[in-house]
């Protein structure tokens, strides 16, 4: 025979030998021996999370876990009915009898108690009095259901302490588990779990970050690019002719970008063997002392590698401006427009150009 099965309380129990599968009204169940394997599982979770953790974890479980039990009670005309029925099919399940000892619907509180309870039964094998929550969690949801508004379940008597059974009271409440969970972790009573849960927020933390940087270092090396880029645009250097470049300045110069054009002018000219370097300011509508002082720094670092600087295509405010600063022209050509300032480039290279020498 493979197969064994029993009504109780009108719920057919199966046993598929077979397979090894408990059936309750079709639902695989699990039977465990209380004093020793349920005992074993509890204690290690206590010591994993401490007593107060546990308790409201159990809690919550218990409150999530009474949809099938409310659709029963739900079914008959009174809720009294309804529990009895309950108790009818939970104490063969050893979750023991439970009764209703007092409803006050005006105040929405329900006073229970249940006999030889699981919790109670594990808890006095360890020799321990840590409360039956998960039954103190059903009996708030279901309480919950009841008045429609969120309840909490303190237990007053304890079977596990040696009374004849475990007794709880049920009202509502403004404080939810979550939040007395939170209350608990904040309060610094958490445990071993708290600081690994802390740990594991630590190096998710750390990750984002890490991410964060990753993510700014790559913007901020785009920026610079996008800075060499629009540098090379502000002030592009051109070779024109053979040893004649052009730099066409286009906006102000500020430290930056004057440091930049320096640089790049700077290599050209010697890459290139360049005589003469054309800054054309036409695209320059105005100059201020700092502006000023960054040409006069680009002048005399070009003709300290022997290069000559003519100046182009300033503007009449611009050579205001100029003036009014102080800036020293003495030792620069300027020049209407870049036109002019390429043909003395011109001329001024084929003057220093060897001549053949006559036969």
């Amino acid at each position: 025979m493979t197969t064994s099965r029993i009504t109780i309380s009108g719920f057919d129990i199966e046993w598929d030998l077979k397979s090894g599968v408990n059936l309750w009204a079709g639902m695989p169940t699990l039977s465990m021996w209380i004093p020793s394997s349920v005992a074993g599982l509890m204690s290690g979770m206590v010591a994993m999370v401490g007593v107060e953790r546990f308790n409201l974890c159990l809690q919550l479980g218990g409150r999530q876990s009474v949809d099938g039990d409310w659709a029963i009670i739900s079914a008959h005309p009174s809720f009294e009915e309804g529990m009895r029925q309950v108790s009818e099919i939970a104490w063969p399940a050893g979750w023991g009898r439970w009764e209703v000892v007092a409803v006050d619907r005006e105040r929405r509180e329900v006073r229970y108690r249940t006999v030889n309870s699981w919790e109670a039964i594990y808890q006095r094998a360890l020799g321990v009095s840590w409360g039956s929550a998960m039954m103190a969690g059903k009996l708030a949801g279901i309480t919950e259901r009841l008045f429609g508004v969120p309840c909490w379940a303190e237990q007053t008597v304890f079977a596990a302490q040696g009374a004849a059974y475990d007794e709880f009271l049920v009202r509502p409440t403004d404080e939810t588990v979550e939040a007395r969970l939170s209350a608990l972790l904040e309060a610094d009573r958490g445990t071993s779990s708290d600081l690994a849960v802390a740990l594991s927020r630590l190096r998710n933390e750390v990750a984002e970050r890490e991410r964060t940087e990753l993510a700014l270092r790559e913007k901020l090396e785009l920026i610079q690019r996008q800075e060499t880029a629009l540098s090379a645009m502000v002030a592009p250097i051109i070779q024109v002719w053979d040893g004649v470049l052009t730099v066409p300045v286009m906006g102000g110069l500020d430290n930056q970008r004057a440091s930049a054009l320096m640089e790049r002018l700077l290599g050209v000219i010697v890459d290139s063997q360049t005589r003469h370097v054309i800054l054309d300011l036409t695209a320059v509508e105005a100059v201020d002392t700092s502006t000023a002082d960054h040409l006069i720094r680009i002048v005399r670092a070009v003709e300290l590698l022997g290069a000559r600087v003519v100046v182009t295509g300033i503007r009449p405010a611009v050579a205001q401006t100029v003036v009014s600063v102080g800036m020293d022209l003495d030792r620069m050509i300027t020049l209407r427009n870049l036109q002019e300032g390429l043909k003395v480039c011109m001329a001024a290279g084929a003057d220093a150009a060897p001549r053949p020498k006559a036969l």
